[in-house]
């Protein structure tokens, strides 16, 4: 992960890169994850509409001089392969766009995931915290059947 990224609260980057059931099963840590993601989704935006222009920019710098080689009488052969280069470069910067798209969607997902886990868990997570007993582990009740 790009270390430009913002340190998250309760955010454990071993617990998380060694996927221990016991640090990264917690509230603060799945938060803590899905926020990653999001900020990593947004990054990948920026640097998708960043792409796009250049890319963009590019084709249509060779569009002109594929124009400038066509009134030059440059053999038609070279003038087609910079319309080429023009056209394939339009291809990646509609592609940056898709991928902008996904990431847009990837961070919506994350913060509306992160939103619903919130209010679901913190009022839990609250109260065990203020209880002053001891919890389970994260997960106890999944292996091993048990329901509260």
């Amino acid at each position: 992960m790009s270390d430009n990224l913002p340190a998250i609260p309760g955010m454990n980057n071993a617990a998380a890169s060694t996927g221990s059931a016991s640090a990264g099963n917690g509230f603060l840590a799945l938060a803590g994850r899905t926020a990653k993601l999001a900020a990593s989704a947004l990054f990948l935006k920026e640097g998708m509409h960043l792409l796009r222009s250049h890319m963009q920019a590019n084709a249509g710098a060779a569009m002109r001089l594929s124009e400038m080689c066509g009134q030059a009488e440059v053999e038609p052969r070279f003038t087609s392969m910079i319309e080429d280069v023009s056209t394939s470069l339009t291809g990646v910067a509609e592609a940056s766009g898709e991928m902008v798209n996904a990431a847009d969607t990837v961070d919506t997902d994350a913060r509306g995931f992160n939103g619903a886990h919130d209010r679901e868990y913190r009022p839990g997570y609250e109260a065990s915290n203020g209880s002053g007993v001891r919890q389970a582990k994260p997960g106890f009740f999944r292996r091993t059947g048990r329901h509260s």
